[in-house]
């Protein structure tokens, strides 16, 4: 009989237990270990998907309104062709009667939609004044009334407000899926806004690699963003869906090459300047609004009768696009391309009566952007430098050149402009020419208006969105 008492019987039995306590120990920690990590890929895995499908959202969003914005304009070019004053009638009572609802539910969504969310990444996220100004209400009202501007016939378009429609789709897509489906996605509300912005401006484009230039150029410009690998896969994945619906298509068709005449640079660098003298003050008229062209005394005025300013921008809207045989309504897409593509417009007017119908339509105050006016505006302006010159074997160049150097000397966003134009016509051969051109543009704009039109304009609805959220607490 075995002796407990003997330590030389119990070394064995215990040596033995503690070997396979080792094991279970270890076997249980790599256990442990494993379950961990795939917890982590699962979690990560279901962010990734999470904001893969609001990025798709936001193209089906933008795909949506663009359909409805082309019914629109399809509308008004039939009626005013089929009865030309019948503009005289559906611009400034229609323009009046938006602006009276603008006012009545959706302050927010006037304008172009860029300037709401630049305000909405620099105030504190998930804020009262931020869910004012990327509300999903706000944004379906967007949609509605620039349908109705240019149903209207003004010169307004619909890309800016895809901006600030695809940043409430996205942020009210997180918010759901944490509410209601009880998942912490992790995402930062500033990210989800900034990835929604610039998908839905690549879903309105069909240019997913200008949406990427345009939020870190744009939206991360004095904003303390943090870019990761999944903000920017949803950007990418807005445009990519909206290149897999539409196909390879550019958003302007040029049908037979553009030569880069390298010895162009003259007439490129005119076009630079005359771009930017004019995008300068285009951004300064915006920004002063109809005040700013008033004497001291008179500028309350327009405060006071908002509706009446609205009516009286339309009815000067008619008499342009009248007279330019409607070449000024709407988003202005068709004569841009028309210009790019050496079909010159029946109107030489056509690029300062585009801009003039710009400026108004904006100070009606109704919502709608400024982004594919400008680029038309900037287009009409080449075309008048080419018929100047005379001796210009490829006009369209400069047409081209020109359309992305008003937009950045309007913006203030060179990189921006000039990758969005490259990207848009699929001309890369003229890359160094469209960012020679942006920066120049913008440089020259920067003498005449200081501050950037989209910024200026953000730090203005900031401080409304703040003064409406403190409204209820004030009163109590």
């Amino acid at each position: 009989m075995t002796d407990p008492t003997d330590p030389s019987s119990s070394e064995p039995a215990s040596g033995e237990d503690a070997a396979s306590r080792g094991i279970r120990h270890r076997a249980r920690h790599a256990i442990a270990r494993k379950s961990r990590q795939a917890g982590r890929i699962s979690r990560t895995t279901m962010r990734y998907a999470v904001f893969m499908c609001g990025a798709a959202g936001v193209a089906l969003f933008s795909l949506v309104f663009a359909w409805i914005a082309e019914t629109a304009l399809r509308w008004n070019a039939h009626l005013t062709a089929a009865t030309p004053w019948l503009a005289f009638v559906m611009l400034p009572f229609g323009l009046a009667a938006l602006r009276w609802l603008t006012i009545r539910y959706a302050a927010q969504a006037r304008g172009s939609g860029i300037p709401q969310v630049l305000a909405a990444i620099s105030l504190p996220p998930d804020s009262a004044a931020q869910r004012v100004l990327v509300s999903f209400r706000q944004a379906m009202w967007k949609v509605v009334l620039t349908a109705a501007a240019l149903l209207a016939g003004a010169s307004v378009g619909r890309e800016g407000p895809s901006v600030q429609v695809g940043a409430a789709a996205m942020l009210s897509w997180g918010r759901w899926c944490e509410q209601k489906l009880r998942f912490r996605t992790g995402f930062h509300p500033n990210a989800l806004i900034a990835a929604g912005a610039a998908g839905g401006l690549a879903s309105a484009f069909n240019t997913p690699l200008a949406g990427v230039v345009f939020a870190i150029e744009e939206l991360g410009r004095g904003a303390a963003m943090r870019w990761d690998r999944v903000v920017l896969s949803g950007v990418l994945t807005a445009g990519f869906l909206t290149l897999s619906l539409l196909g390879n298509n550019p958003y302007f068709s040029i049908k037979v090459p553009i030569l880069a005449l390298h010895d162009a640079w003259g007439p490129v660098l005119l076009c630079a300047v005359v771009n930017g003298v004019l995008g300068g003050l285009f951004a300064k008229l915006l920004i002063g609004g109809v005040p700013g062209l008033l004497p001291a005394r008179w500028r309350q005025w327009p405060q006071a009768h908002p509706i009446w300013v609205a009516f009286g921008c339309g009815l000067i809207v008619a008499a342009i696009g009248f007279g330019t045989a409607g070449a000024t309504f709407g988003t202005g897409y068709e004569q841009a391309s028309a210009l790019i593509n050496g079909h010159g417009e029946r109107s030489p007017w056509f690029g300062v009566g585009k801009f003039f119908a710009t400026v108004l339509s904006y100070f009606a105050g109704v919502p709608g952007g400024i982004f594919t006016p400008a680029l038309a505006i900037g287009a009409g302006i080449g075309d008048n430098v080419a018929h100047i010159l005379g001796f210009m074997p490829e006009p369209r160049m400069l047409a081209l050149i020109s359309m992305a150097a008003f937009l950045a000397a309007a913006t203030q966003a060179p990189i921006t402009a000039s990758v969005i134009v490259m990207e848009m016509t699929r001309t890369q051969d003229l890359t160094v020419f469209l960012l020679a051109s942006s920066l120049l543009a913008s440089f020259l704009a920067r003498q005449f208006c200081p501050h950037p039109f989209y910024h200026h304009m953000g730090h203005a609805f900031r401080r409304e969105a703040v003064n409406v959220t403190r409204r209820p607490s004030s009163a109590e």
